[in-house]
């Protein structure tokens, strides 16, 4: 900016010399030809100084970097992350890229040294991550919880208690749609069978493995006429597109989603912008932002898609 500043200054003196030339009544008056392209050379070391100054602004910017996040669908399928990236962008000039992925997978490109950070939702295999050393520390960021959705008029009633959802879904071998993707979601269901000493889940001819996304599960599911598990805050931005599906289970204790962001371990991949997944953890936890996560999808859903919790212990 000073550069263009002293530019500009210099283009203005140029001119204002040339008009008392111009003006002293002299003999010898400035010919056109000479005050053009006087005129000329200063505008063109204005442009000059204005375009070193973008290029520095942008190699400011570049070396604030890029973040690289793998994290679960849930926060994209939500919209949270599209809603966050800008503001976050904004205030550290921190460039936030994701995949968003199941949570195994996530966690298995933080493994791989893929991404700077993880976002996700399984706090076993979160705390396994840390563990084993290719996390840092896990920050516990927010909440929702898993609901069971099926048909209006299907044979499951609603109820609090997932357990019985489940027993009922094969003992009356119901249509249920599996994320299957080694997700959180997944890690969440298949924890639910094993709690009921349920192991041949499988073994149910309606039993479906997506392999899929949220979305594309709840896609399935409902096409099927079946029942899926799924986290609260996807089904509210989706719901308005499944009009003959309604949510049958919630509420119950074991239902709970809570979500953890940790930093890959730089002594593990030192290539990784361990910097910029401080500031991102640091900013995600924060008051402020945690506010935010609280307001979203409030105006639109008329309830919240995730509850900040950072500061709970």
């Amino acid at each position: 900016m000073r550069k263009a500043n002293k530019a500009i200054a210099m283009a203005m003196a140029a001119m204002m010399a040339l008009s008392m030339t111009a003006c002293s009544g002299s003999a010898a008056e400035t010919a056109p030809a000479e005050t053009e392209a006087a005129t000329e050379a200063a505008a063109e070391e204005t442009e000059a100084a204005e375009t070193e100054e973008a290029a520095e602004t942008e190699e400011a910017k570049e070396a604030e970097g890029v973040l690289l996040m793998a994290t679960t669908t849930s926060t994209d399928n939500t919209g949270l992350l599209d809603y966050l990236q800008p503001l976050f962008l904004e205030e550290t000039g921190i460039d936030l890229q994701w995949t968003a992925v199941g949570t195994g997978d996530a966690i298995q490109k933080g493994k791989d040294g893929e991404v700077d950070v993880v976002l996700v939702h399984s706090k076993a295999k979160e705390e396994e991550f840390v563990e084993s050393g290719f996390g840092v520390e896990r920050f516990q960021v927010m909440y929702n919880d898993f609901i069971i959705i099926g048909p209006k008029d299907g044979p499951i009633e609603k109820t609090e208690d997932i357990e019985s959802v489940f027993k009922q879904v094969m003992d009356e071998q119901l249509v249920f749609v599996s994320r299957g993707d080694n997700s959180g979601t997944h890690n969440k269901e298949t924890g639910i069978w094993d709690k009921l000493g349920i192991a041949d889940y499988e073994s149910n001819p309606n039993y479906i493995s997506a392999g899929a996304g949220m979305g594309d599960t709840i896609n399935m599911t409902d096409e099927k006429g079946g029942y899926c598990l799924t986290d609260r805050g996807t089904w509210l931005a989706k719901k308005a597109d499944y009009p003959d599906m309604e949510i049958v289970c919630e509420g119950d204790a074991n239902l709970l989603n809570q979500y953890g962001v940790i930093a890959v371990n730089p002594e593990k991949y030192p290539d990784v912008n361990n910097e910029a997944a401080n500031t991102f953890i640091e900013w995600i936890c924060s008051p402020e932002v945690q506010k935010l996560i609280g307001e979203f999808g409030v105006e639109e859903y008329g309830e919240p898609l995730f509850f900040p919790n950072a500061e709970q212990k």
